[in-house]
């Protein structure tokens, strides 16, 4: 049993919390937050754009430490699972590996590429995995498409094309806007499909991105991803449009030797639009697997399975390693660079 300690008691750290709830091999044993209604189990203010609100919390049988310090030194705890703001990350993640824990870092890793390479260097260095939680290949929809990779069912992966849009977060206020908080969307948004499209196909040789730009901060772009394989076809859209009444987008088609595969959803302001996963095969046929219902916390719960698992195993997760999320930051910062200055930015 793998005994974790989350600090950070805010949406996401509801959401983990659900998840481990469906998670045998883990528990829960302490908290860390400096909200003290939290500390005692209320958490009826926690609110969310999926997944059931906050509840009251049995909290009796956890520690419930005020100070990071205090969490730290619990020795019973083997993973701190990090659900604080993206700016304090890489010190938490590290304090929390020389202490001798593992850590599940919510995405971003951290704000800078050096950041989250002191990290992966830190965690070698004391025989600890660091991992982030990047849930996006667990979502019923992508899950598919990289199984499918794995297996070969389709013939090689020849390219594809990744959209994920948001309409303006005026709730975060001008945080989401800077590099020093939350880095903006491609670090916030985009870093999930920068992140994908490193696992499936490898990392980049260059990109090419033009962008729209508020004040330095990209605010939408598109790019061309290149490989060392040239045959490769990989393109994204990213950013913040002005759409309230379509608050989230997001869709990927992806290109096979034997098949070509589409999946969208929007969260529009009357009601979701989703276009279920198809599979355009080379003879004609649509597949249309069945994927199930689904509950987002579910995927959550894969997520965390994973990272349990590597921890048991000491193998560590092809799909949750820190080395994997570096390169997603490294990614998103080239491309901005290159929509800075409108050229080819090679890695």
């Amino acid at each position: 049993m793998i005994n974790v300690g989350i600090t950070g008691i805010g949406f996401m750290g509801w959401i983990h919390y659900l998840a481990y709830q469906k998670t045998p091999t883990a528990q829960i044993r302490a908290i860390c937050t400096r909200n003290e209604a939290k500390r005692n189990g209320d958490w009826t203010s926690i609110q969310g754009n999926f997944g059931p609100p906050g509840e009251q919390v049995d909290v009796s049988e956890w520690s419930c430490y005020e100070q990071i310090d205090d969490l730290l030194a619990d020795e019973s705890i083997d993973l701190i699972d990090i659900c604080l703001p993206p700016d304090i990350h890489a010190d938490i993640a590290i304090r929390a590996l020389e202490a001798g824990k593992h850590v599940l870092i919510e995405k971003p890793m951290a704000l800078t590429a050096e950041d989250c390479e002191n990290i992966v260097s830190v965690a070698a260095a004391n025989n600890r995995q660091a991992m982030v939680a990047h849930v996006l290949p667990f979502f019923p929809e992508y899950a598919y498409l990289r199984n499918a990779v794995a297996s070969g069912e389709f013939g090689k992966l020849l390219g594809g094309h990744f959209n994920r849009v948001i309409s303006d977060p005026l709730w975060l206020g001008k945080d989401f806007w800077s590099e020093d908080k939350v880095g903006g969307p491609l670090i916030d948004l985009h870093v999930h499909d920068a992140h994908l499209i490193r696992f499936l196909f490898g990392m980049p040789t260059a990109v090419n991105t033009r962008g729209r730009l508020r004040e330095d901060i990209v605010e939408y772009c598109s790019t061309v991803f290149e490989f060392e394989d040239s045959d490769l076809v990989v393109t994204s859209n990213s950013g913040v449009m002005n759409q309230q009444g379509r608050t989230f987008m997001h869709n990927f088609e992806a290109h096979f030797e034997q098949a070509t595969m589409q999946f969208s959803y929007a969260a529009l302001a009357d009601e979701p639009e989703v276009s279920p996963l198809k599979v355009f095969d080379s003879e004609g046929g649509v597949l249309r697997p069945d994927l199930g219902a689904g509950d987002p916390v579910d995927s959550f719960v894969l997520e965390i399975q994973e990272a349990i698992t590597a921890i048991e195993s000491q193998n560590p997760s092809s799909l949750l390693g820190g080395d994997l999320a570096r390169d997603a930051i490294t990614l998103c910062y080239r491309q901005a660079e290159s929509a800075r200055t409108n050229s080819r930015v090679e890695l």
